[in-house]
């Protein structure tokens, strides 16, 4: 934060979702915090959120725009993946407010179902109540074998949420600049419910609906050290194959088989997208740093990024972390950069 004896400046490096969200909770904090005279927050992006998005406007830096984004707990198993539930519960909580007093901000409910051809013993200890407690989801049921395709171990249900990526950043973009924040410049529409399948090889299948009209996302992949920024065919008829053999499972009970593949060969595929999601080994990184400035003075920076997929499902736990720390910093008169 910079700051001079009339004003002070919350700076915010990034427009992703991980970057807006904390944009938003700083201006709550600093809207509440008397002491800090005349305070603004000021978000610095290279690229900033459309509703509208399309091939030509596709960039791969700029992930937030082209996730997924469905919510799917991982079981908290290690002492990373039990602050990422924690992240996770309070995203929960904030998108079933945000879906009772702002619906048409791109959030839709929907049914969440995992399959899992080689559970690990993680997931086979799940139970309604632990998955309701660690992610905040009801809902939580096994299938019976008949529910499962062939070859899969577990199979299970929950109530979960949906994110129209596009549309939810531009609006919270718009939220931003409302509340008087500053900004600086440097189809496949046939299911209902969000499909996730690991294969025996480790490797996911994905079937997202982005609600309002926003499309179908089918994937994924992760591929580290991939620096191509080009689709590849291969990559795109795997997919396609893989979201084939779970189309029926999104669909609404009352369609077959037959219609649903009707359905499916009778939609065209919108774009491939090739987008980077910034993955640090270990975790995401959250942490305060003081550093030396050229001139003498000392600022300090809070860290926040390496979500990798996980930035939606996170995002709002992630902003309360950084928030409580932005003001234990302000509380002690120290001056904030929030960096992402």
């Amino acid at each position: 934060m910079a700051r001079n004896s009339n004003s002070s400046t919350v700076v915010v490096i990034g427009a992703g979702i991980i970057g807006l969200t904390i944009a938003l909770k700083l201006q709550d904090l600093l809207s509440s915090k008397s002491a800090v005279n005349c305070s603004r927050v000021l978000l610095v992006a290279r690229e900033w959120p459309t509703t509208i998005p399309h091939a030509s406007s596709i960039t791969l830096n700029y992930a937030s725009m082209w996730a997924g984004a469905h919510v799917r707990p991982i079981p908290g198993t290690t002492a990373q993946l039990r602050r990422e539930a924690a992240w996770l519960k309070r995203t929960v909580q904030e998108f079933s407010r945000q879906l009772k007093a702002q619906p048409w901000t791109g959030i839709s409910k929907t049914t969440g179902i995992e399959f899992i051809e080689a559970p690990n013993c993680d997931y086979e200890k799940q139970t309604s109540e632990s998955f309701a407690a660690e992610s905040g989801l009801p809902g939580y049921r096994e299938l019976v074998s008949s529910e499962k395709p062939a070859g899969t171990w577990l199979g299970y249900e929950y109530e979960t949420y949906c994110v129209n990526a596009p549309m939810y950043c531009a609006n919270l973009l718009r939220t931003f600049v409302l509340r008087g924040g500053q900004t600086v410049l440097t189809s496949l529409d046939v299911t209902t419910k969000t499909v996730t399948k690991q294969a025996k090889d480790g490797s996911w299948s994905f079937i997202i609906p982005r609600g309002f009209d926003g499309g179908t996302i089918i994937g994924g992949t992760k591929e580290p050290e991939n620096w191509d920024s080009e689709p590849s065919l291969h990559t795109r008829e795997h997919l396609l194959t893989a979201g084939q053999g779970l189309l029926l499972y999104a669909c609404e009970a009352s369609k077959n088989h037959d219609d649903a593949l009707s359905s499916w060969r009778n939609k065209r595929v919108i774009a491939d997208v090739v987008g980077r999601r910034p993955t640090r080994q270990g975790g995401m990184r959250i942490e305060p740093e003081e550093r030396l400035l050229s001139n003498g003075n000392k600022k300090n920076v809070i860290h926040a990024y390496g979500a990798g997929g996980r930035g939606f499902e996170i995002s709002w736990g992630v902003a309360a972390e950084v928030a409580e720390m932005a003001k234990e910093l302000l509380g002690n008169d120290n001056l904030v950069l929030s960096k992402l």
